[in-house]
């Protein structure tokens, strides 16, 4: 597939079968991600798999979507800012980076068939608690994984001409 066929395939699935991922697609999803360039290459990045069987009353707590824990895995992405480069005027590449790498997961996930959804309004602090996460770790956003149930609809996009901009502003 080639990647610009890729990008416009992809889809933020909202419904999932039950059946579960296949240890070779989540390797592949998984090495796309530890493959994603990050600032001052620091990979300041943990990806969290969930596996939502017997939690499915847990993960409500987190995300209250049907979608959400009904798929068979969750993938929680985190961020080390401690670890993270630092641009000189301060701003942290956390949150950069890791959007990165959970790009790349995603789009390899189309690659291989399954689906996805990028979600940043879960419950920060149920999501800590439930992973254990130490208070240095960010979780950043989350995505079920998993073979979709639903059929995509169609995109809208806003034309180049409102989103580029060349030489000045």
């Amino acid at each position: 597939m080639q990647f610009l066929e890729l990008v416009k395939k992809r889809y933020s699935v909202r419904g999932y079968k039950p059946d579960m991922v296949e240890d070779n697609k989540l390797k592949i999803v998984l090495e796309a991600m530890q493959f994603a360039p990050s600032a001052s290459n620091r990979q300041p990045v943990q990806f969290i798999i969930i596996n939502t069987q017997g939690k499915k009353q847990e993960l409500r707590k987190i995300y209250d979507r049907d979608w959400f824990i009904n798929a068979p895995l969750l993938i929680c992405a985190c961020g080390l800012p401690h670890e993270s480069w630092v641009r000189s005027d301060g701003t942290n590449y956390t949150f950069v980076d890791v959007a990165i790498a959970m790009d790349h997961l995603i789009l390899a996930a189309t690659e291989v068939g399954l689906g996805t959804c990028w979600v940043a309004a879960f419950n920060a602090q149920e999501l800590r608690k439930f992973l254990g996460l130490p208070e240095e770790v960010i979780p950043v956003a989350m995505t079920p994984l998993g073979y979709p149930d639903i059929e995509p609809t169609p995109k809208e996009r806003k034309p180049l001409d409102e989103l580029v901009r060349y030489d000045h502003w």
